[in-house]
């Protein structure tokens, strides 16, 4: 079968959540090193500073891109405490105290809490083959887990934390749905300075010492690269692919990090490292095979986001036709079709 205008969604949410994969791949060996001597609470403000940098310089203006609200904020407040506060200290901690290799591996779980959040919250579709592909990634963390168990003690306890940030950022990813159709330049904004003001204020409040300027230049330039312009990819993925997909293709990131850390100089692999980076990829890989395809009915809706009128669920006037993506408020009337889909803004019926 060819390729047609319906799966097109599918390409651009995988390219989008690809390129947000490799930038935050690359960063986390770089938080290892950069990070060194650097207090958990500071290094995690000063990533989310330079995504804050980012979000500010990307906002467009709302006849583009529909603006945040006031109703926002709650969501908003709790993606920071997650995704800006929990995740990115759970991971600065653990990665002083764990290999950097074994721990970018490990943040391949992101997509299991991830695609089990957004099943329970917005349900999401997953077939057999995606609950396998999540089994065959709980294996490879399972197979990371006894390698650094053989390591020590202290390693293994790293790995733990590391672990918690993937809870933490998969609910924060399942969060971030909601916020998929707002600008995301205003999401990383917002997202960011909450995330670096709560953590600075700790970092202050518990006496973390003051970074070199080197290292705190270097966290926010990865901190600009790795979070925030990740996190506006990652967000354009959602709005195109839904939760649990972006989360699954994200999850080429570990193996992105992995890779760059053995370059640095990291552990040699062992074994169980080598056996759970095969058992995740496959996992990856298995996730990605999914086609989903059947007659769907969509109710009538009234929303504002920005959309194209060449895709199939936009038909409404316009008085000139506006060319390219644009934002406003527009109605939709039912509608019931089918074709190859994935769970989109338009594609959350349930199953």
């Amino acid at each position: 079968m060819g390729m047609t205008r319906a799966h097109w969604p599918a390409i651009v949410g995988a390219t989008w959540a690809l390129l947000a994969a490799l930038l935050f791949g690359v960063s986390t060996p770089l938080v290892q090193r950069a990070g060194l001597g650097v207090g958990a609470f500071t290094t995690a403000a000063l990533l989310y500073a330079g995504a804050a940098v980012v979000g500010l310089l990307t906002r467009r203006p709302p006849q583009q891109e529909a603006r945040l609200r006031r109703a926002d904020l709650p969501r908003l407040s709790a993606m920071a405490l997650f995704g800006a506060g929990v995740g990115p200290v759970a991971l600065a901690w653990g990665l002083q105290h764990t290999s950097g290799a074994s721990a970018s591996l490990l943040l391949t779980l992101e997509a299991v809490f991830t695609a089990l959040m957004a099943r329970a919250l917005y349900g999401e579709s997953m077939d057999r083959r995606v609950w396998s592909a999540m089994l065959l990634l709980l294996a490879g963390g399972v197979a990371l887990m006894l390698d650094q168990r053989q390591t020590g003690h202290v390693q293994l306890w790293g790995l733990l934390a590391v672990m918690a940030a993937t809870v933490a950022w998969g609910l924060d990813n399942a969060l971030s749905r909601g916020l998929a159709d707002r600008d995301p330049g205003q999401v990383v904004l917002g997202k960011a300075v909450l995330g670096a003001s709560l953590t600075g204020l700790i970092a202050w409040l518990a006496g973390e010492a003051a970074p070199s300027r080197l290292a705190a230049l270097s966290l926010l330039l990865i901190g600009a690269s790795g979070y925030g312009l990740s996190l506006r990819f990652y967000l354009l993925a959602q709005r195109t692919f839904g939760s649990a997909r972006t989360g699954s293709v994200f999850a080429f990131a570990p193996f992105i990090g992995a890779a760059v850390a053995v370059a640095l100089g990291d552990k040699a692999w062992s074994v169980w490292m080598l056996v759970g980076g095969l058992l995740m990829l496959a996992g990856v890989a298995l996730h990605l095979m999914e086609s989903h395809a059947h007659a769907h009915t969509h109710e009538a809706a009234e929303h504002e986001h920005a959309h194209r009128h060449d895709d199939g669920h936009h038909d409404h006037p316009h008085d000139p036709m506006p060319q390219g993506p644009h934002s406003h408020r527009h109605r939709h009337a039912p509608m019931q079709h089918s074709h190859p889909h994935v769970p989109d803004l338009h594609h959350t019926h349930r199953h």
